[in-house]
C-alpha cells in the first residue's frame, strides 16, 4: 500500500510538472529567492536527478543544504566521503576539492556516473551487496543482502575527511566506520535522522548532534537531517 501511494504521488507530481512548466509556473518559482519557493519547486523534481541537478539541490532538508553550503564555503578544497550517490554527489562536486561516493546499486550508478563526467575530482565507487556477511541493511526489500564491503569501502581511502555523508545502506555501521576517519573539525551529515534506530546509534557515541529538521527537498512533509561533530 505504501509503495502504491508513493507511485501515485510521484505520477501526479510529474503530470502537474508538465502543466506548470507549460504555463511558466516552474520558471517563476525558480527565479524566486525564498526558501519556500525553492522547496515548492523541488517537489516537482522528486526521483528526477536531472531536475535536482538543474535546481542545484541535494536531497536533504533545506536547512542542511544551506548549512553545509556555508560550511564548505569556509573550507576550500574540502575532502568528502559519501555513502549513497545521487544529486548530492553533483552538488558536492561543485563545492569541494574531492568527493568519493560509494554506491551499491549498479543501475543507479549507471544513471549517476554520466552526471559526474565533468568533475575530475570525483570518484564513484561501485560496491554491490553480497549474499553473505555480517552487516545487513534493515530497509525493507534488502533481506538477504549484506553490506560488509560497502560499509568498509572508506578503509580503501587515505587520510581524513572534512565531510562524511551517510545516506545509503546500513547507516549505523557506516557511522562506526566514519568516526575515526573524520577530521578534527569535520562534520558527518546523517540523513533521514527521524528514524529511531539512527538516533540510537548516534546516542551511543560522544558526537554532538545538530538537528536540521523541517522542509526537505522533494518531500511534501517535514524531514530530518542531522550534522554530527566531535
Amino acid at each position: 500500500m505504501k509503495q502504491a501511494l508513493r507511485s501515485a504521488y510521484v505520477f501526479t507530481l510529474r503530470k502537474l510538472r508538465a502543466l506548470f512548466d507549460a504555463v511558466g509556473l516552474l520558471g517563476y518559482f525558480e527565479k524566486r529567492d525564498g526558501r519556500v519557493a525553492r522547496w515548492f519547486r523541488s517537489l516537482f523534481a522528486i526521483y528526477d536527478i536531472d531536475d535536482l541537478v538543474h535546481l542545484d539541490l541535494a536531497w536533504w532538508t533545506m536547512d542542511a543544504i544551506d548549512e553545509v553550503d556555508r560550511l564548505l564555503a569556509q573550507r576550500p578544497g574540502a575532502r568528502v566521503f559519501e555513502w549513497g550517490s545521487g544529486a548530492s554527489t553533483v552538488w558536492l562536486a561543485k563545492r569541494t576539492g574531492q568527493v568519493i561516493s560509494v554506491e551499491h546499486d549498479a543501475e543507479w550508478a549507471d544513471v549517476v556516473e554520466p552526471k559526474l563526467a565533468q568533475f575530475g575530482h570525483v570518484a564513484l565507487r561501485r560496491v554491490p551487496a553480497s549474499n553473505s556477511g555480517q552487516i545487513r541493511s534493515q530497509k525493507y526489500g534488502f533481506e538477504g543482502q549484506f553490506f560488509d564491503d560497502y560499509v568498509a569501502a572508506i578503509r580503501d581511502e587515505e587520510g581524513v575527511f572534512d565531510l562524511i555523508v551517510i545516506d545509503g545502506r546500513a547507516r549505523e555501521a557506516c557511522l562506526a566506520e566514519a568516526i575515526p576517519r573524520l577530521a578534527s573539525s569535520g562534520i558527518i551529515l546523517f540523513d533521514d535522522f527521524k528514524r529511531r534506530r539512527y538516533r540510537d546509534a548516534v546516542a551511543a557515541t560522544d558526537l554532538r548532534v545538530r538537528y536540521l529538521d523541517g522542509l526537505a527537498a522533494c518531500l511534501p512533509l517535514p524531514d530530518s537531517t542531522a550534522l554530527l561533530s566531535r
